[in-house]
């Protein structure tokens, strides 16, 4: 009789990048026979009080940052090399450790998987003998993303691989898989742009970019015969506004919450959006050339600064420059081509599928050992 392991995914809803990573693995091995997986926001689950307080305090310092008040990303640079000076690290990893255990309990996993960096489910899995592991879903190294008791890391980028290695880690714990994506985004075609029809695709659901999106708009719509395509998620305020305010104009269309992304993102000259591990990822898959606008500090600053300094994406601090620097590559086709070829050599879409095969790899292998 075949016998599957049980899988626990560990995340939080802080952004939701980190959330679309474990639903990509969970579906992964869902397509591999794998049933008995499990997805928990640990922190929403087990102190839902904090869980909000937290979230309001990430949103509130996503929206202050564009007025230079950015205590998230001064949190981020301040703890960025050694998490023993982070309090809140520490009060987390103190705080979720019972509920875990509990967790671990009645789930009874084989191993764990975390897309967050839980510094309890590291001593919590060491102390109960249990493997886990860990996906990171950026392209910057955070210090709360490492734990002595981690067995396994997965990681975006050969530098990432480095970083941690250069921390202290061995190699044989680092693997260099990509960041895990959906299906959609694995399995779609990447087609032939026609030169001629040129759209531009801007991801508009944080809700830092509301303030700025008509300024945006205005702008981009001086671009000539360019279709410009704004998805506004459920910020459904924002997607009234700009339909009130860019009724008449045919060049736009507004779009709350779809469900395929990847197919307006295949169809796109470029992308304007803010600069989450999981939303890039899904450009470099799709090989889109990537405008980032003001990113914020923290992880998605570090996130466009890789990618800028691989020529993949282009960083703007005004309005004026994003529209100067979409014009011009909207109107050099060779540019265009360079980037997406550029973007192939950092291209990993099947990372999910490597992951979860490592995993069962692992479990398989231990099952063996134990039975010898």
């Amino acid at each position: 009789m075949t016998v599957n392991p049980r899988v626990l995914i560990l995340t939080a809803s802080y952004g939701n990048g980190h959330l679309q990573a474990s639903r990509a693995l969970q579906q992964q091995f869902y397509r591999q026979g794998i049933e008995q997986v499990k997805i928990v926001n640990l922190m929403k689950e087990g102190h839902p009080v904090i869980h909000s307080i937290t979230t309001s305090l990430i949103s509130k310092s996503t929206k202050s940052s564009r007025i230079g008040i950015d205590y998230y990303g001064w949190s981020y640079y301040l703890t960025r090399e050694t998490k023993q000076t982070a309090l809140f690290q520490k009060s987390m990893t103190f705080l979720g450790q019972k509920k875990l255990k509990e967790i671990i309990l009645q789930e009874r996993p084989d191993f764990v998987v975390n897309t967050f960096p839980f510094g309890a489910s590291p001593q919590v899995c060491s102390s109960m003998g249990i493997p886990n592991y860990t996906v990171l879903t950026d392209y910057a190294l955070h210090a709360s993303w490492l734990h002595p008791n981690v067995d396994h890391y997965y990681v975006a980028t050969e530098e990432l691989k480095q970083q941690i290695i250069f921390k202290g880690f061995s190699k044989d714990s680092v693997e260099v898989s990509g960041i895990p994506l959906r299906q959609e985004f694995t399995n779609a075609s990447i087609r032939q742009r026609n030169p001629e029809q040129k759209s531009i695709l801007i991801m508009a659901s944080d809700s830092g970019m509301a303030s700025y999106m008509e300024e945006m708009l205005h702008k981009l719509i001086q671009l000539e015969n360019c279709r410009i395509v704004v998805i506004c998620g459920r910020n459904e305020k924002l997607k009234h506004r700009l339909e009130a305010e860019f009724a008449t104009n045919r060049s736009i269309t507004i779009l709350g919450f779809v469900d395929n992304v990847h197919e307006w993102m295949s169809q796109a000259t470029c992308l304007v959006t803010k600069a989450g591990g999981l939303t890039l990822t899904e450009a470099i898959v799709l090989r889109v050339p990537i405008f980032i606008y003001k990113p914020y500090g923290g992880q998605e600053k570090e996130n466009a600064l890789y990618l800028a300094s691989r020529g993949m994406a282009a960083i703007s601090k005004s309005i004026d420059e994003l529209s100067e620097s979409m014009a011009y590559l909207i109107n050099h086709p060779s540019l265009h081509e360079v980037i997406r070829e550029r973007m192939q050599t950092l291209q990993r879409s099947h990372a999910a599928a490597h992951i979860v095969n490592d995993m069962l790899l692992k479990w398989s292998n231990q099952r063996m050992e134990a039975l010898i």
